[in-house]
């Protein structure tokens, strides 16, 4: 029986439990990516931001001792999280006791709206998860002009592309990640190409562009069922 799946590393986990037939058909998102791209200064503080579910496998409380780790080499960065979950009431009182909570936002659920105006106002998306098929709210911040800054794990690695549409850490931890984002200021025009390519990228990933796809895919399997 034939699979579809999004990325190359859920195509080997399948492959290792015996699956013959793979077709790798990426994700598509709903965000339509902005007309044009604005200019984005990399002024301080660091905007970054995290849309998540507040639980305990997406590790926001990586993403928040990352600005600890940034306040702590001088960088002042400012953290806001998009979402909810069972995790929230541990993450405001890890900002308290790091002394960070006039740093980190929270701001529950937001409307599609409000949520792609955060992602356009961040410098970076930030992404802390054990593992992800995919990550889709990378895609959703690149269309919005947005580079995402994540973890080395599946999906992430597929999603976000090493310096060319974002920040792939070198290990799993925050202060891997606190020591690549300061040197992107090193750097501005790096900072703009990251953006360009993040931007043009999330357009061949909307729906009008992946749905042909998978409908082409999914009527040649149709066809050879009916043809046996």
């Amino acid at each position: 029986m034939p699979f579809w799946t999004a990325s190359a590393d859920t195509k080997k986990h399948l492959q290792t439990h015996g699956v013959r037939s793979v077709k790798i058909i990426p994700y598509g998102v709903s965000t339509v990516a902005l007309e044009n791209l604005p200019d984005k200064p990399l002024d301080l503080p660091l905007r970054l931001v995290v849309v998540s579910r507040l639980a305990p496998n997406k590790r926001i409380d990586n993403a928040i001792r990352v600005v600890k780790c940034l306040a702590e080499k001088n960088v002042p960065a400012q953290l806001t999280v998009v979402g909810v979950g069972e995790t929230e009431g541990q993450l405001r009182r890890l900002a308290k006791d790091l002394q960070i909570s006039d740093r980190v936002i929270f701001t529950g659920l937001l409307s599609e709206t409000k949520k792609d105006g955060q992602l356009r106002h961040a410098h970076f998306l930030l992404h802390t998860s054990v593992r992800e098929g995919w990550g889709l709210n990378v895609i959703e911040a690149n269309a919005m002009g947005t580079p995402a800054a994540v973890y080395p794990v599946a999906g992430l690695i597929e999603s976000t592309l090493h310096d060319e549409t974002g920040i792939v850490a070198d290990k799993e931890t925050p202060e891997s990640l606190a020591r690549a984002l300061p040197e992107i200021f090193k750097s501005p025009e790096k900072y703009a190409r990251l953006r360009v390519n993040a931007w043009n990228r999330s357009k061949t990933f909307h729906w009008s562009q992946i749905l042909p796809l998978a409908c082409d895919w999914l009527e040649e399997q149709a066809a050879k069922r009916i043809s046996k």
